[in-house]
């Protein structure tokens, strides 16, 4: 781990996707990929460009490519790099055609799976799961493996894409999750997770001056299943050393997204509508509601965010009785906050919802 260059995939991912956005916004406007508000979106601004996505992940590549290209001496992980490049690509290109066409939920599921499939068979995977207190491994099978390892992929996926509501919200919040997955793959040796986050982070980052409120260019379904995607492999990858409680500490990392569509579902479950019917009840509009302005609501979520990767990199300390009570008090004191927060509160269907907030 001494070796890896760490300066390589996070500053050149920066510069690239910092110098690339306003390329991608002229780009996105010619093409006519533009936001178009309505009553149930919070921006009410006109002309803002999509495609913000191609910028991160053109940021997100080429860092990545200079690391290999410069550094051969890492090429051991090259071969699993391929899960990044493929799974990211297809991603990216079915993004990018449903905000300019619109795709319909059916067929951008399907591409997901395909996405978590072509993961799974380069090795992001989640395959056993060990007893905290004996240490005691548990094998999976493949058919478990797949299921659970599809269903993360997938699921966290479209977390981030779900909480992309806000300016800058699912860019920051991606960023600080991605951090501290990097984090943890440095704590656990893990050369490609290290490597990868890095130059994630830095493309976040570039991306993030044009995105924080008030934006000049959104993500879109390209840049929030992107981020999504990549950040769904890079918590497979940290996982890899795990315990039972050590995958817990990627749930706690993502903890914002993954909270926010466990409510989504719960409450269009409760109101008996469609569980793909969108509302205007998550986290985000919570929060804009009661700080007033996108960039408060932004900022309290980026701080809400940064406090579950604190107890997540605690987590990686812990061991057994220890850790299962301390998990016990976060899950008590997070009920406590939603509760506060007034998500548990039964509540009418939103009748403007007919989709996401972009």
């Amino acid at each position: 781990m001494e070796s890896l260059p760490i300066a390589t995939p996070f500053v050149t991912a920066f510069l690239v996707a910092f110098v690339a956005t306003p390329v991608v916004s002229k780009l996105a406007q010619a093409l006519e990929v533009i936001d178009r508000p309505n009553e149930r979106k919070v921006n009410r601004r006109e002309n803002i460009p999509l495609l913000g996505g191609l910028a991160v992940a053109l940021g997100f590549f080429v860092g990545l490519a200079l690391t290999v290209v410069v550094f051969p001496d890492q090429a051991v992980y090259r071969g699993r790099l391929e899960g990044f490049l493929l799974g990211g690509l297809l991603i990216l290109g079915m993004g990018a055609f449903d905000d300019r066409f619109s795709l319909g939920p059916k067929t951008k599921l399907a591409f997901e799976i395909a996405a978590a499939a072509i993961a799974i068979a380069y090795g992001f995977e989640v395959s056993h799961l060990r007893d905290p207190v004996t240490g005691a491994a548990w094998e999976l099978p493949v058919w478990v493996i797949w299921l659970v390892s599809g269903f993360w992929i997938v699921g966290i996926t479209n977390a981030m894409n779900l909480i992309d509501g806000l300016d800058g919200l699912c860019t920051g919040v991606g960023a600080i999750i991605g951090a501290t997955l990097t984090i943890i793959c440095w704590q656990g040796g893990q050369v490609l997770g290290v490597t990868v986050g890095l130059a994630f982070v830095g493309a976040s980052l570039g991306f993030l001056p044009s995105n924080f409120p008030p934006g000049r260019i959104f993500l879109g379904d390209t840049g929030a299943l992107f981020i999504g995607y990549v950040l769904a492999l890079l918590s497979l990858e940290g996982y890899r050393q795990g315990s039972v409680l050590t995958f817990v500490v990627p749930i706690l990392a993502l903890a914002v997204p993954i909270i926010d569509v466990g409510l989504s579902v719960i409450r269009r479950l409760r109101r008996r509508s469609a569980v793909m019917q969108a509302d205007r009840s998550h986290i985000h509009h919570k929060l804009l509601e009661s700080e007033g302005t996108q960039r408060a609501a932004v900022l309290s979520l980026y701080f809400l965010t940064a406090c579950f990767c604190v107890i997540a990199l605690s987590f990686t300390k812990l061991q057994g009785f220890a850790a299962i009570g301390f998990l016990a008090a976060v899950l008590v004191l997070t009920i406590r906050l939603l509760r506060n927060l007034g998500f548990f509160a039964e509540g009418p269907p939103d009748a403007r919802a007919g989709g996401e907030p972009s």
